[in-house]
């Protein structure tokens, strides 16, 4: 009776592209073989509308949407993960600014779109065929951010730096931070100390200036984008 063969493997590695995981093949000299240790795809490394890994090209259908700009890449992953959308199907209006209703919405639907749990709504100025009612109770019940007034949301109201780093902020959990901002418009103690010195330490905007965050500044379209992607994707 001949002794039971001992399998001797040489690994062949399939490493992971742009679209397809990666495996190794493990391959004995008698021929039997398995497939282990896979691996996600790596997805695309998109440098505006050329992936730098692998070449693939996207299309990019805004006009004021230039190659090279900051925002590119956050707004056609915002647009591509249905976060907003255009402004109309060749713009996007990277300038316009935003309004609170607009804001907690991008930030909803980065989050998944997820349910309310509460249905109660305590504002006059939000209705439910709104395309903002649900993320707004979501926004709320969360703690990201709550209304102008006990009955108001201010949809409308146009939202400055401070207050999206703020609610982009809460909506990570309020995460702690330690970095230490010399910015001569951010305060000890305000709502928004720790939330610009989080945002400034995981690089998803810097100050206006060396001296200045400018809290009070309004937010546009392109900006608060960007500040998703850098939070969600970099």
């Amino acid at each position: 009776v001949g002794s039971a063969h001992e399998h001797s493997y040489t690994a062949v590695v399939t490493a992971p592209t742009c679209t397809e995981g990666g495996y190794t093949t493990y391959i004995c000299e008698c021929g039997e073989s398995y497939i282990a240790d896979e691996t996600e795809a790596l997805g695309h490394d998109w440098k505006g509308t050329t992936c730098a890994r692998c070449g693939e090209t996207r299309e990019n259908p805004f006009t004021d949407v230039p190659e090279g700009s900051f925002y590119i890449d956050p707004v056609l992953w915002a647009v591509e993960k249905g976060i907003t959308t255009g402004a109309t199907a060749t713009t996007f209006n990277p300038n316009g600014n935003c309004q609170r209703a607009q804001v907690v919405t991008f930030l909803w639907r980065a989050a998944g779109s997820p349910e309310p749990t509460k249905n109660e709504n305590p504002f006059t100025d939000v209705e439910e065929k709104d395309f903002f009612y649900k993320a707004v109770l979501w926004a709320v019940e969360n703690n990201i951010t709550n209304g102008l007034t006990a009955d108001t949301f201010g949809p409308y109201a146009l939202c400055n730096r401070a207050q999206v780093v703020t609610f982009l902020w809460r909506a990570m959990g309020s995460p702690a931070s330690t970095a230490e901002v010399a910015f001569t418009d951010v305060e000890q103690g305000k709502f928004y100390t720790t939330a610009v010195a989080w945002a400034v330490e995981n690089n998803i905007t810097n100050g206006i200036s060396a001296t200045e965050f400018g809290v009070g500044g309004t937010c546009n379209r392109a900006q608060v984008v960007t500040f998703l992607y850098r939070t969600y994707v970099k």
